[in-house]
């Protein structure tokens, strides 16, 4: 793939992917077989502001953090230090993952224009330096995106899934991608319709479930748009470990039932990049990726 430098106001020497760059076939195109790239979005495709509100147990304070914030002290709550006295409420509307869902706007907030959080977010974000909200997975998304390559999100949002695609259509508008990326599918899990399709009609999964059968639907809606090739390749990436265990797992038993698709999971916990194929005997070991690598696949 050719890169250029392409001149910033922010930053003029940071590598870009121009808008005029050649796509590139799938590699096993001629052979019907096609790449199928699932994301995680948080924190691995953008690093985005948004925000999680903890409660203290006596006054009720809210305490806001950020997402990684969140992941280091979360098993904390309750427990220890500082955390001891806060808890987490799981209202939609005002409690702890507030902005990580739907809002349901009044008539007056739908006249003024008002837009969902992660929206709101990702324009305020993206006003900034590329590389603070750039996550570890940006460029294998970009790719998938120029290259028209299957792409599913799959995050721990609770949004309605056209919401995703509105935010998603902001990068677009200002550049950042070349075009509007070829959905194959997009599950936010904490939604609740999302959970009850998921098979959780209880509300009681926990969000790394609730990914591991988004992945499987994924898959399933693969061999149902694309019909069923053995030459189909299927990448995930997350930078969460409970998630990443249980992708693996999911995709240890997507190869039983396809063993000659290729399945592989890729890791970005704390912005290292690595990569696991599943096989027959299990699972690969884990395997450096170069930062400027563009494709979740063995080529």
């Amino acid at each position: 793939m050719m890169l250029f430098q392409k001149k910033s106001k922010k930053s003029k020497s940071q590598l870009e992917f121009g808008i005029e760059s050649p796509t590139t076939p799938d590699r096993n195109f001629a052979e019907g077989g096609r790449s199928f790239y699932f994301f995680d979005f948080d924190d691995n495709v953008m690093n985005l502001p948004t925000l999680l509100f903890l409660f203290h147990t006596e006054t009720g304070d809210e305490k806001a953090i950020s997402t990684r914030e969140f992941s280091l002290i979360s098993h904390e709550l309750g427990k220890l230090g500082f955390w001891k006295d806060y808890e987490i409420r799981l209202d939609e509307q005002t409690g702890t993952f507030r902005r990580f869902r739907h809002h349901h706007f009044n008539l007056w907030e739908r006249i003024k224009g008002k837009k969902q959080p992660l929206v709101e977010d990702l324009v305020k974000i993206i006003k900034e330096n590329e590389q603070l909200w750039k996550g570890p997975s940006w460029n294998f998304f970009w790719h998938a995106v120029h290259n028209s390559r299957p792409l599913s999100i799959i995050t721990a949002r609770g949004h309605r899934p056209q919401t995703i695609k509105e935010a998603i259509e902001i990068l677009l508008l200002h550049r950042h991608i070349s075009r509007r990326p070829n959905y194959l599918s997009v599950y936010p899990v904490s939604n609740s319709d999302i959970r009850v399709q998921l098979g959780d009609s209880n509300k009681t999964w926990h969000t790394a479930k609730l990914k591991q059968e988004a992945i499987k639907f994924s898959v399933h809606e693969a061999f149902k748009v694309y019909g069923q090739n053995p030459h189909h390749r299927f990448g995930m990436s997350d930078d969460d470990p409970v998630n990443i265990k249980l992708i693996v797992d999911a995709m240890q038993d997507l190869k039983k039932t396809y063993p000659e698709n290729s399945f592989f999971v890729i890791d970005t916990h704390k912005g290292q990049l690595s990569k696991r194929e599943i096989v027959k005997e299990g699972v690969q070991s884990p395997q450096a990726l170069a930062g400027r690598q563009l494709n979740l696949f063995n080529d």
